[in-house]
């Protein structure tokens, strides 16, 4: 069983920077993958990155590639979401995911465990 817990939303100005944090428990966080995906108002969830087991392989969703980095300390427990240059459209609850994987893994549904999200406001 894995409990997670984010901080660190807020609300700031376009191309603004903000580190989401993700707080895992259980003394098995690195035999997981962890993601982060984000749902907007109205609109379903979508992934945003996701990062395996050791930090060494990293994916991103096209609509932030370059603008975000994910990344984790095995030794803290914790997966990071560091978001530069932020844009209107990055509004969203934001949710910490881990799936039992060893690899990187994207998808949803291959996610076991989720957190309550934080919310990310960035105004124009």
């Amino acid at each position: 069983q894995v409990q997670l817990v984010e901080s660190g939303g807020g609300v700031v100005q376009a191309g603004d920077s903000l580190r989401l944090s993700c707080a895992a428990s259980g003394r098995t966080f690195n035999t997981y993958a962890m993601g982060w995906f984000r749902q907007a108002p109205g609109k379903a969830r979508e992934f945003v990155a996701a990062i395996n087991w050791s930090g060494g392989s990293t994916i991103y969703a096209d609509s932030v590639n370059g603008r975000f980095t994910i990344s984790r300390d095995n030794a803290k427990n914790t997966v990071y979401l560091q978001m530069n240059s932020l844009k209107p459209e990055d509004t969203a609850v934001y949710y910490c995911a881990a799936g039992a994987s060893y690899r990187t893994i994207s998808s949803e549904n291959r996610f076991d465990y989720w957190g309550q999200g934080t919310q990310v406001t960035v105004s124009s």
